[in-house]
């Protein structure tokens, strides 16, 4: 997003956060864009996601604020900004700033979830981005690809993705592999005849095979997962 008005988050707490709002709205002091440590930083790493969500339904939409707060480079503040943003106000040039911006994983997929995919050029984003060498670009490329495999997209060329998978995933970036992964497993989820495929694919990779999970969840590991998944839609 472009450099806005918005103050510099301290203390990110609710009533932090309240305070960052109001400093955004009155502040008209152009600020420079934070720095690569700066813009990691999480001034409140307990603060809830839930108390984020509980402030965005209070402030409603506000696409002013939202590009002021995103140029802080807060985590805090950049999710919040996903949720009271309007995604159509926004050109396909923006959004792809915003991606290239992006600060952690927890924004990249709030950003994905409720801007990009919102976004009427996002499939124009998807093709660039699947090219792109920028971790989260393509995490948000692999994102759409993967979402678009889940609805059944016919026009997809599936066995070449298995193609790039295969190949590239066990050296991509752990932001990319996440959504990498994905869209292996919905090819084999929701596609019978490369099935066999997808799951060797995955053992051979063997991604998230010791990935912690809580009780009662699926293990991200392709194998398990499709075998799951597949077992649960029988």
């Amino acid at each position: 997003m472009r450099t806005g008005r918005a103050n510099y988050l301290q203390n990110v707490t609710p009533g932090g956060v309240r305070w960052a709002t109001a400093g955004a709205r009155r502040r008209s002091t152009r600020v420079p864009p934070p720095s690569t440590g700066q813009a990691a930083r999480s001034s409140d790493p307990a603060l809830k996601l839930g108390d984020i969500r509980a402030m965005a339904k209070k402030i409603k939409t506000d696409h002013e604020l939202a590009l002021n707060l995103w140029d802080t480079g807060n985590v805090e503040a950049q999710l919040l900004a996903t949720l009271i943003t309007k995604p159509k106000s926004l050109s396909a040039d923006e959004v792809d700033k915003l991606t290239h911006s992006t600060t952690c994983a927890q924004v990249a997929d709030w950003l994905n979830a409720y801007v990009v995919a919102q976004h009427p050029e996002k499939e124009a984003l998807r093709e660039k981005w699947m090219m792109a060498k920028d971790r989260w670009a393509a995490r948000a490329g692999w994102n759409l690809t993967a979402s678009r495999v889940n609805k059944g997209a016919d026009d997809l060329d599936l066995p070449a993705l298995l193609d790039r998978i295969e190949k590239e995933m066990p050296k991509a970036m752990p932001e990319v592999q996440w959504t990498m992964n994905n869209t292996l497993g919905a090819i084999g989820i929701d596609d019978p005849k490369l099935r066999k495929r997808a799951i060797a694919i995955g053992e051979k990779i063997g991604l998230y095979r010791d990935w912690p999970v809580s009780k009662g969840c699926t293990l991200p590991y392709v194998p398990v997962w499709v075998d799951a998944m597949v077992k649960r839609q029988g």
